[in-house]
């Protein structure tokens, strides 16, 4: 059970973003605490990617506020993004396929010797230790990332962010083109990063992911937010799906 008693992690009030004068995204307002997964549905130009991406950093919002732990947040730029302890996992993951895990996890934030030289044995060791805690059975740190499996490759990339102290992780499909037991395998390390109090924002298409993985649900439509951000165990998959194809809340959360 998420505890919403307190402050928000993330509050995204009233945004709006328009391109060219049409409304890509009409006063959203979503919110995310800590140890909580809130999924983002909806048809492809619905709104959810844009919206965001002005948490992510790759767009700026035309109106409304975003705010990080009760403190209005400037964002221009995913590197204020990270300043914010926001990090962004896409579904193509941006791993380098040559370079093995501790190599992807301290890429470009190498840890170096006195010499300055890179101390390959201690990024292994962080590696292996951030790892332990995400997934206890990963075994394959010395193989090039192109060779793990999706799964795998998931792993490498949250330790990453959570290494460099992401407390708000954005996931773009996750379980995307995975199998059941690799999807499994990303089921529980997202329920690990819960138990530290992560906050995650789920964007998928998949309705039943989102009731398998999310705590709550934002569906949009058009730009608009359809009904609120709802609690997942308050409705049916039918009525997800209602709400993404119709764009109508449904009866028992209407009354």
């Amino acid at each position: 059970m998420v505890d919403r008693s307190g402050t928000p992690l993330v509050e995204l009030k009233d945004i709006s973003i328009a391109f060219g004068g049409i409304k890509a995204v009409d006063h959203v307002s979503v919110d995310l605490y800590p140890g909580e997964v809130v999924g983002l549905l909806g048809h492809n130009g619905a709104g959810k990617s844009t919206l965001i991406k002005c948490l992510s950093g790759a767009y700026r919002q035309d109106s409304g506020d975003v705010y990080i732990n009760g403190e209005k947040a400037t964002i221009n730029n995913p590197r204020d993004a990270r300043g914010y302890n926001i990090e962004t996992i896409y579904q193509t993951l941006a791993l380098a396929d040559n370079l093995d895990a501790a190599s992807n996890l301290f890429l470009g934030r190498e840890i170096v010797t006195p010499l300055g030289l890179v101390n390959e044995s201690a990024m292994e060791a962080e590696t292996r230790k951030v790892m332990h805690r995400l997934n206890p059975n990963f075994r394959k740190f010395n193989a090039p990332v192109s060779a793990l499996s999706g799964g795998q490759r998931q792993s490498v990339a949250i330790a990453r962010a959570v290494y460099f102290n992401a407390r708000i992780l954005i996931m773009d499909e996750p379980t995307a083109a995975l199998g059941p037991a690799e999807t499994q395998m990303v089921a529980e390390i997202i329920g690990e990063l819960k138990r530290q109090g992560i906050g995650i924002f789920l964007i998928d298409h998949d309705v039943h992911q989102v009731k398998r993985l999310c705590d709550r649900a934002a569906v949009m439509k058009n730009g608009e937010l359809v009904g609120g951000v709802v609690e997942v165990d308050k409705v049916s998959t039918d009525d997800l799906l209602g709400m993404i194809i119709a764009g109508k809340t449904p009866a028992h959360l209407a009354a």
